[in-house]
């Protein structure tokens, strides 16, 4: 009975739209999804992340002996936490994968704000959800496996108390949600169950890493799962095509629809510009992204009202909008994101207005029946949603009030209307939305005395997560400095690059990439002369022209990503330096299995005093000749490379194939040797 309704509630999810229901297996896209491992590496603790399979979610490694209870997947707004966990849970309820575990109760944090005034006992709070498991007459979960999934820890409105816990081991005993909540994760309730726990980055820390088993990071989409994305939404191979390519003539846009939300969003009005209005103009940052996609929204009424649809009551569109913009605006201030029937009409929404679900903005707003109360409960189609609406509410309201948001956010939940807000006030999106309402006045402030102030807020001792944002902020204000204001907070350790967290990286990562400024040399010394911090920012050397890498303490791991990359066709590089690394014979190597890709496109590589023999000049030389079209300049000066390594080479170098024009080594039988 359980399984049956699990699989009916998940079978479809709905695409953006109340009315616009797909099936979850057609719609769903393989995400990147990493977990930490920690090992022993030359006499010290190493932590690197390796890749890991949905369905094995909770299952032990090769090598993990202590069992798995609580699951943390930590990830940016939009990024797919959610749909991974219903799809996790559909494939179980299906029949495919996990069939060791007989129950998972999935329950959203937001779905439990609800019920933050009541108390319960613990099976009976199960039962409130899943009515069903009373029906079979469950009241115990010893004898039975059973998963516990939290989406959205972030959205959670309890006050956790690890440190001085009232302690509850009886599932029998009433107590609040916050006290259940506590006990379930703390291992008191219910100990042998397992939890799987979602949350943005910024929240993570609310729960103790004692109790934590394992974190795995969501990724979103490489680049080929965004190829994929499009091609599943868009089942016209032709307009698919059209639209991957033209997102790609724009670095930023695409590095963005490695979210997921993004993607769909940017489909959106992708579909609309591209395919209906043969517009070509791409968004270039995420503020520009969600105006259009609220342009969109607003543009559909002239149709609906022509076609004798929807139309809007006594209150115009605009001041929809500016109605919507408050109620999300208030409710954030709050951390709420499910709303009732009086939080919309103290906010002068009037809930039968048709044009807050009939084709206006039902791709914004929605509705839900919470079958627990028999109550209707309203919410936004996704949180960044809420988060700019309730920017642009502030930006109309709050422009010249002095309040200063930078420091009204210590817990991190204001980050993305903080993106907004800022991003708002570029002249660009300012002319949108004066296009869009009548009301849109011009901020007068200096646009350069904010980004002065972000910059000043950065040199400031703050917590890693603050200052990453600050970073998209001023990539979101495009920033022309931003790299420099980077590279600056590494060298100095502001960032302290061994206590970044993968999730860290990859937002750093994603603010190099969107930024507007020309990727044309990569200088590592600059970030942080480590192996890890090669390895964390190949995205941004794969983008770059130059990479110089040189002294940098590399080895044989970094020439076999280097490898990877330089073989990638996306791959930019036409020159790399590794000189001053150890990178012996055996970097050598693997290096050269990139060199003799055809897709490789390197002009220049500088391997000075790399500790090579002739072992390496053998490798060169043979992927040289299976790819002799590009690379121009060697330098191999200061390498053990004996005369006898080098007659290969010279033996190629003498033939018509070969390009290279300047080869540089001390080896005495190239002395002399000389060609153009």
């Amino acid at each position: 009975m359980f399984k049956p309704k699990t699989q009916k509630a998940l079978h479809c999810v709905t695409d953006g739209t109340e009315d616009n229901e797909s099936p979850l297996t057609e719609i769903f896209t393989d995400m990147y999804i990493t977990k930490r491992k920690s090992e022993e590496l030359n006499g010290s603790q190493k932590v690197r992340e390796i890749n890991i399979e949905l369905e094995k979610m909770l299952e032990l490694s090769p090598g993990e002996t202590e069992p798995i209870r609580l699951v943390m997947t930590v990830g940016g707004a939009g990024i797919g936490k959610t749909i991974l966990t219903q799809k996790f849970t559909l494939d179980w309820a299906e029949g495919k994968n996990n069939q060791d575990i007989h129950f998972i109760f999935q329950v959203p944090f937001r779905k439990m704000t609800i019920l933050k005034d009541k108390s319960y006992g613990f099976v009976e709070l199960v039962h409130q959800f899943f009515p069903e498991i009373k029906e079979e007459g469950i009241y115990s979960f010893e004898d039975f496996k059973v998963l516990f999934i939290l989406d959205g820890l972030d959205e959670c409105q309890f006050p956790f108390n690890f440190e001085n816990p009232e302690t509850l081991s009886d599932i029998t005993v009433p107590a609040s949600i916050d006290v259940l909540l506590t006990n379930l994760i703390m291992g008191n309730l219910v100990p042998s169950a397992q939890l799987w726990i979602t949350t943005r980055p910024a929240a993570a820390n609310q729960i103790p890493s004692r109790f934590i088993s394992r974190k795995t990071e969501v990724r979103g989409f490489n680049d080929q799962q965004k190829e994929e994305y499009f091609k599943k939404r868009f089942k016209d191979e032709e307009q698919a095509n059209m639209i991957i390519s033209h997102i790609k003539t724009s670095r930023s846009l695409f590095i963005m629809c490695h979210i997921p939300v993004f993607c769909w969003i940017t489909a959106k009005v992708l579909e609309t510009v591209m395919i209906k209005e043969k517009n070509t103009d791409l968004p270039k940052n995420l503020t520009e992204l969600y105006l259009r996609f609220l342009r969109l929204n607003i543009e559909k009424k002239s149709y609906l009202m022509n076609d004798g649809g929807a139309t809007t009551d006594h209150l115009s569109l605009e001041k929809m909008i500016e109605s919507l913009g408050k109620l999300a605006f208030e409710q954030l201030q709050k951390n709420e994101t499910i709303f009732k029937h009086r939080d919309i009409e103290e906010c002068g929404i009037n809930i039968k207005d048709t044009s807050l679900y009939l084709g206006v903005f039902n791709q914004i707003f929605k509705k839900d029946k919470c079958e627990m109360f028999m109550i209707k409960e309203y919410s936004f189609m996704h949180l960044t949603f809420q988060e700019f609406l309730a920017a642009l509410y502030a930006h109309l309201t709050f422009a010249n009030s002095g309040v200063n948001l930078l420091e009204e956010d210590p817990n991190g939940h204001l980050d993305m209307f903080l993106r907004f807000l800022l991003g708002l006030s570029l002249e660009t999106n300012q002319n949108q939305l004066q296009d869009l309402l009548t009301k849109a006045g011009r901020i007068s402030e200096n646009q350069q005395e904010t980004v002065q102030y972000i910059k000043k807020k950065i040199n400031e001792n703050l917590p890693t997560e603050q200052s990453i944002n600050l970073f998209h902020c001023l990539n979101e204000l495009n920033d022309h400095y931003l790299m420099k204001e980077i590279q600056l907070s590494l060298t100095s350790r502001r960032l302290a690059t061994d206590d970044l967290s993968p999730a860290q990286w990859s937002a750093l990562v994603f603010i190099l990439l969107s930024s507007e400024e020309d990727l044309v040399e990569f200088d590592l010394q600059e970030y942080c002369r480590s192996e890890e911090a090669l390895l964390r920012l190949l995205p941004v050397i794969k983008a770059s022209k130059k990479a110089l890498l040189r002294y940098c303490k590399l080895s044989k791991r970094s020439c076999e990503a280097l490898s990877s990359i330089l073989s990638s066709p996306a791959c930019h590089l036409k020159l790399l330096d590794l000189s001053g690394n150890d990178l012996q014979d055996s970097g050598v190597k693997l290096l050269s299995e990139g060199l003799q890709s055809p897709d490789c496109k390197l002009e220049s590589l500088n391997l000075e005093y790399c500790r090579l023999t002739e072992m390496s000049v053998n490798h060169l030389t043979s992927a040289l000749k299976s790819n002799p079209s590009h690379l121009t300049e060697l330098n191999l000066n200061n390498n053990n490379l004996l005369d006898s390594g080098v007659k290969n080479l010279c033996a190629f170098l003498k033939g018509s194939e070969c390009r290279l024009k300047t080869l540089r080594s001390d080896s005495m039988f190239l002395l002399c040797f000389s060609f153009t």
